[in-house]
Parts: structure tokens; sequence; C-alpha cells
């Protein structure tokens, strides 16, 4: 080549086989793990009355998974630079599916909660990895439709895993609902075996050579245990009226401030928190921390009041927030193709607007007299929204980052979406069981003796047990109790309408945040717009 001519630009890296084909093998582990978050809230009774232990100690079967898998996420990035990010991702595979058999095995609580830990951290590293393929298995251009790929798994598995589980529970064993990774992960293992590899930068990064923060996993492993355990726990033991709780927050929040300091001047931090000097990566964070919320959340009050309050079963309550799970994966695709035509923060925007409608929308549709077409109705209009900012929210986080940081991008932004669904969790709990008294103190101001709609509502209701056969004295005690309960229920509805409110003001938030995201180029994945 003469010293006229330019230089040769390099080909962008490109896997050997068929980008979809690993696509949908990365996709289904990291459905598999998503799935587990949820699969057994509804077997805890089941667990502990075949275990000799208590409901209470039972819900640590979800708190251990949770602590670790939330510990792991943050850190798979670096994980994924010191092993190779094929051979950590088949490590992760290898551990979630050995630790689900031996959960399946366990004889007693206790290594039941040890096999659980071990489960969490092979799942944590399984979502991220999977995220941090597709960005670089595919180009630019396709980063969209890949990413809805992803999509459907993250958001639907946990709206299947109740009831899936309460139905495995329910006709088998909850010994199943663990058993049922295992042909899962293996084909799975064998199929990322043959077709995956490191793109040249991770090779470039192991060569590198590797430094072990032992600091940072410390102030990692017990700033983000202490959160998830009382975020769990929290409205369980009436959050700072627990001495135990009050220590957690203490904990958690001296060792993650801690963790930020130490990881912004370390040299080779555990956690690139340095990734957060961007505009764009830190929103992108925040709003899909924001998101985690209001997906829980919206998941967690459905069926709960649909069991609680209007008298469905498990399974017709799983049945009624499923068409939610459906639209979803209609609605996948077709934001994928968007990308390629609009503007991430354009359809962000729309996406959090969307939401913040259907949770108004779900205020003035909740009531004790809702019907099961009504109930699926009002599931896909919450839903709705929440593909237009999955999808648009995990391309933009990449706008800006080089293809190194990947894997760190990946891990944190999963983590933040986990984060917010034990937030959402938490606060929809509390926030329920708060103004539920709020409202029943007020309502039973009404349940006075002066009051003559009250004295002729229990009159009618004594009247009508009477008739049934029961003494006046009876009637008229069981009369009253009907009346508390009503009046509960109602209080609880309340309840119900006041927090979707909340839900609904949090995402009319978010709409202002995504026009200040960077312009991207649509169809460009990474890229800014110029201009």
């Amino acid at each position: 080549m003469s010293p006229a001519e330019p230089p040769v630009e390099l080909a962008p890296w490109r896997p050997r086989y068929n980008p979809w084909a690993i696509a949908v093998v990365v996709a289904l582990g990291g459905f598999m793990e998503t799935l587990d978050t949820s699969i057994a809230n509804v077997a805890l009774p089941y667990m502990a009355g075949d275990l000799g232990s208590s409901n209470d100690e039972s819900t640590w079967v979800l708190t251990s998974y949770l602590v670790s898998n939330a510990i792991v996420l943050p850190m798979s990035g670096w994980l994924a630079n010191a092993l190779g990010r094929k051979r950590f991702f088949m490590i992760c595979l290898f551990l979630f599916t050995v630790s689900s058999f031996l959960c399946g095995l366990a004889p007693s609580l206790g290594l039941l909660l040890f096999f659980r830990v071990l489960q969490g951290a092979g799942g944590g590293g399984l979502q991220p990895m999977a995220q941090a393929i597709l960005a670089d298995t595919f180009p630019p251009q396709k980063r969209g439709l890949a990413f809805a790929l992803y999509g459907i798994t993250a958001v639907t598995a946990p709206t299947i895993g109740p009831t899936l589980g309460g139905w495995i529970t329910f006709n088998y064993s909850w010994r199943w609902i663990f058993f049922i990774n295992i042909p899962v992960g293996i084909v799975t293992l064998l199929f990322v075996a043959r077709l995956l590899e490191d793109p040249p930068y991770l090779a470039h990064a192991k060569r590198g050579g590797v430094k072990l923060d032992y600091v940072g996993i410390a102030f990692l492993t017990l700033g983000v245990g202490a959160l998830q355990v009382l975020l769990d726990k929290g409205q369980e033991d009436d959050w700072f009226g627990s001495h135990f709780i009050t220590a957690l927050v203490v904990v958690s929040a001296t060792c993650l401030v801690a963790l930020v300091i130490w990881e912004w001047f370390h040299k080779a931090p555990i956690v690139d928190v340095r990734l957060f000097r961007s505009f764009n990566f830190a929103s992108a964070n925040l709003m899909m921390f924001v998101l985690g919320i209001m997906l829980f959340s919206s998941l967690v009050m459905m069926p709960q009041f649909l069991q609680t309050l209007v008298g469905y079963t498990s399974q017709i309550a799983g049945l009624a927030i499923s068409a939610g799970g459906l639209a979803l994966l209609l609605q996948m695709p077709i934001v994928g193709q968007l990308t390629t035509k609009l503007q991430a923060r354009h359809l962000i925007a729309f996406g959090w607007l969307a939401l913040s409608v259907g949770m108004y929308y779900s205020t003035r549709r909740i009531d004790l007299q809702i019907s099961f077409s009504a109930a699926l109705w009002l599931r896909v209009v919450q839903v709705i929204g929440l593909p237009f900012l999955f999808v648009p929210i995990t391309l933009v986080v990449y706008v800006g980052i080089p293809p190194e940081k990947n894997n760190a991008a990946a891990g944190l932004l999963n983590f933040m979406r986990n984060m917010g669904s034990s937030v959402g969790t938490s606060l929809v709990t509390t926030l329920i069981a708060r103004r539920s008294q709020l409202h029943q103190a007020r309502l039973v101001e009404h349940v006075r003796p002066d009051n003559p709609t009250f004295q002729n509502i229990l009159g009618a209701l004594t009247r009508q047990l009477a008739r049934s056969g029961l003494a006046a004295h009876e009637a008229q005690t069981r009369a009253y109790a009907s009346l508390y309960r009503a009046l509960q229920a109602q209080a609880a509805t309340l309840a119900y309408i006041d927090t979707f409110k909340v839900l609904a003001v949090g995402a009319a938030f978010m709409v202002a945040l995504a026009f200040l995201l960077k312009r991207n180029e649509p169809g460009g994945g990474g890229e800014v717009a110029a201009g």
C-alpha cells in the first residue's frame, strides 16, 4: 500500500454463527433465571408444611435467592472480563442448574436456603450477560429487535411465574418448580458451548491481568445484602419500629456510600461506578429502576387484590393477569421495529405517558364488583406502555458507551431493574397496609349509633339473619361482623386506589426526563445523532 492510500478499516467483529440462534439461546438462559424470582412465591406454604417450618421462616426461600442474586449482578461485568464472558455465562448456567436440582432434593429448610443462595448467585450473571452478548452480537441497526426478544423474557417471565408455580405445586409437588430447570439448563448449556464466542476486546482484557478488589467485594456484599433483606422484611417487621431493620438501614447506607467512594478511585473496580458520570447512562439506569418499581408493583397488586378482596382463586387471578403477558408478547417485536425509525427518547416518553395513564385508569376501574373480563382488560391497559420503555431504555443505555464497557453497563442496568422490583414490592405492600389503616379509621367514624343509615343497614341485615333461624342476639352479632368485614374490604380497596395514584404520578414525572436523553440515531444502536 502506497503512502497516499488511506488505511483500510477493519470490519467490526461478528460471531461465526447466526446471531438469532445465539439470541434465542441466551434469552432462554435469562428466562430461566427471571422465572425463578417469582415461581416459588405461591409454593411457600407447601414448603413450610413439608419441611416442618413456619410460614415466616419459609419466606427466607425468596429472600436468600434475591440477596445473592443482587450481590452478583453489579459485579458480573468484572467477572466476565476476568473469566471471559462465555466461560462466566457457562459457569452461571451450570451453577444455576445444579443448585436447582439440589433445591428440589433439599430435606430441610436450612439446606434449601443454602442451595437457593447458590442458585441466586448462578442466576445473577445470566440476565446481564445475555443482554451484553446481544449488544455485541448484533449490529447497531438490529439491536432494538434483539433487545425486544430479551425483553420478552425479562418482562413476561415474572407474570408467568406465580401462575406456573401454583399449577405445578397443586398438581405435582413444590419440588418440581426447581426440577423443571434441569432439562432446560442442560440444553441451554450445550448450545452455549457450541454457539457462543467472546469478542476480541474481552481477550485483550483477560491478557491485561485481573486484580481482585477485596474491599469493594466486602462493601458490595454487606451493603446490597443488607438492603435486600430490609426491603423484603421491612413491612413485616414494622420498618423503623424494629431494631433489626434499623440496623440494616445503617449498615446498608454506610457500606453503599463507602462502596461508591472506594470504587470511584480504585484502578480496577469490581463495580464500574464511573460509568454514572455519563448523564445518559445515569438517566437510563434511573428510568430502569423506576420501571422495575412499576412492573413489579402492579404485578403484586393485581393478583393480591383479586384474591384477597374479590375472592378469586390463585389460578383464576393468574389467568386474569395473563392477558397482560400476551399483550407484551405481541408488542415487543413491534417496538423493536420502531426503534429503527424513531428516536429512543420519543418512544420512552410515550411509554411513560401510557404507563401513567394506565395506572390512573386503574384508580377508576378498581372496585369490589370488578368482573373477570374487566380485570383482564385492565391488566392490558396497565402494561401497554412497558415495551415502549424496556426496549428503548435498554438501547439508549449504550449510547456513548465503548464496547469494552458493555458487560459492566449490562450488569448495572439489570441490577437497577432488580432493585427497583424489590423497592416496588416493598413500597406497595407498605402503602396498602398503611392506607388501609387510615381509610378504616375514617370509615369507622360513620359507624355510630346515631347514624340512621348505619342503623337501617344493621337492622335489615339482622332481620335477614334472624329469618334464617338465628337467635336475635346472635343475628345482631353476625350482622356487626359482616358489616365490619365489608368496611375492611372498602378501606383496602381505597388503599389500592391510592397506591395506583402514586404510581401514576411517578410515571408522569419520568416523561420530562426522557426528553433530556441524548438524541440517538434511529437504527444506529449506540450512535449519537448529529446536531
